[in-house]
């Protein structure tokens, strides 16, 4: 027998790409990714789709923007409006998905079009940390005059990666360390 017909390190173990991986090795099918951002929805779980996101995030925007204004009103600046409108849309927003998501496992709009959010397990609802760092980029609308360009560009960011995802998870679930919205 020669070196080559038990490889350096003895029979079985030749130059590596000469022979298919041993079967059963890895995770088992069906698995997907380790823990967080990609990782596959719970057993019996779909995710929630772009579309239905977006109508529930429409929805609650004009809840959250009807209230908005509605304070804004109340303490109305001549010299800024916006300022105060945008705080308040900000901050409302903010306050509005954290304390939704974390007590009742979405907004009313995504309870309304069939939507739960959970934390990165799958099955509880996001813990206030969690939901907060998901929600982080609606306060982008209290930065003064550049605060909804902001806010436009993070929606779109979400959006782009919601669609590119295969469990339809966005870079805030990913921040949030790996939430995700399924259909219930």
């Amino acid at each position: 027998m020669t070196s080559g017909d038990f490889g350096p390190y003895g029979p079985g173990y030749g130059q590596p790409g000469n022979y298919p991986p041993p079967q059963g090795w890895g995770q088992p099918q069906g698995w997907g990714q380790p823990q967080g951002w990609g990782q596959p929805p719970g057993w019996g779980q779909t995710p929630g789709g772009l579309a239905r996101r977006f109508w529930a995030r429409v929805l609650d925007g004009l809840l959250v923007g009807i209230l908005a204004g509605v304070m804004s009103w109340f303490v109305y600046s001549e010299d800024y409006p916006f300022l105060v409108t945008g705080l308040f849309s900000g901050v409302l927003t903010f306050g509005y998905f954290v304390l939704f998501e974390v007590t009742q496992g979405g907004t009313p709009a995504k309870k309304l079009l069939g939507l739960t959010v959970h934390g990165p397990d799958g099955v509880a609802n996001p813990t206030a940390k969690q939901a907060a760092l998901r929600n982080a980029f609606t306060l982008l609308a209290v930065v003064p005059y550049l605060g909804p360009l902001l806010a436009f560009v993070a929606y779109l960011v979400i959006a782009v990666t919601i669609k590119d995802s295969p469990t339809k998870q966005g870079k805030h679930d990913e921040i949030a360390g790996g939430t995700r919205v399924t259909r219930t």
